[in-house]
């Protein structure tokens, strides 16, 4: 669970999981708050530990190599969610079963989302959804439960918010089970503020999109990049070429290279799609090895 500075509401999260469910083992990442999160964490019974390179991405990623067990729970340390939801994610995650429950955050008050927010989780859930055929309802959710052969072989590469779409994508692109439930999302504490910065954040969180969309799909990418080219290429060649057959000279000498040049950029961005479509079959292929090597959430119910 990441931590930020707002203690009080920290040691509510914790009180409110282990009354939702009492055997939860529940770790703390102090992500280098200064205002004495740790104590009161620890206070409230939680295992503290530390995360010096500061941003969500990084916590999540130390948090999923450092521990290991058969269900995770991440939900974010702002008591914001509504941690009575836990169980029946779990449960759903067991029975399903799933590697990824992802909780869909509904209002319980209208001013629950910060201005532009709800706007942007929207419009960035229709895009991923588009791109990656599957339909996402709350990309950006932070409050989610994991299967261990989901946690282990999730490569983590994000250091801020864009963790959530890290996440999401993962899943969509190794095919794994995966379910939504609705949670209660409502107003942070009264003094306390978002991490999230609102036109910051979701340029990092657009360039992930972009980012996972040239690793994920390098042969779509690079085939309408060369479709580009190679139409310029036609357009600047074809009076040049007439030219050519009527006079059987070449008066647009600069217009002729830099039709070739596009011509041959075009079928070069055209292979580069190809081995990068092979170098990405050999990833997925490595980390579904690693999912193998685990077994179902469940199994042993």
């Amino acid at each position: 669970m990441p931590c930020h500075n707002e203690a009080g509401a920290i040691a509510k999260v914790i009180t409110d999981l282990r009354t939702a469910v009492p055997d939860l083992t529940i770790y703390v990442y102090d992500n280098a708050s200064t205002d004495g999160t740790d104590d009161v964490a620890r206070a409230a019974g939680a295992c503290v530990r530390y995360e010096a390179l500061k941003g969500k991405g990084n916590v999540v990623r130390r948090a999923m190599a450092d521990l290991d067990a058969d269900v995770y729970l991440l939900i974010d340390g702002d008591d914001t969610y509504d941690a009575a939801a836990a169980p029946a994610m779990i449960e759903a995650l067991l029975t399903g079963p799933y590697d990824q429950v992802t909780g869909v955050r509904t209002q319980l008050t209208d001013s629950a989302y910060r201005a532009g927010h709800e706007l942007g989780n929207k419009t960035f859930n229709s895009v991923v959804s588009r791109i990656f055929g599957y339909p996402v309802n709350d990309m950006l959710s932070g409050y989610r439960v994991f299967s261990r052969r989901f946690v282990k072989s999730f490569p983590a590469v994000s250091t801020e918010f864009e963790i959530e779409t890290e996440l999401t994508v993962h899943a969509i692109n190794a095919r794994l089970p995966q379910a939504e439930v609705a949670v209660g999302f409502k107003d942070r504490a009264e003094g306390t503020e978002s991490k999230l910065r609102t036109y910051h954040d979701g340029i990092r969180i657009l360039t992930m999109i972009v980012k996972l969309v040239r690793l994920e799909r390098p042969m779509a990418v690079h085939a309408a990049f060369a479709g580009v080219l190679f139409a310029l290429g036609i357009v600047l060649g074809i009076p040049v070429v007439v030219d050519y057959v009527q006079t059987g000279l070449v008066p647009r000498l600069p217009t002729a290279v830099l039709a070739s040049s596009l011509i041959l950029l075009s079928v070069l961005a055209l292979m580069i799609g190809i081995i990068l479509g092979g170098l990405r079959t050999v990833r997925q292929e490595n980390i579904r090895i690693a999912y193998l090597a685990l077994s179902a959430p469940g199994a042993q119910r």
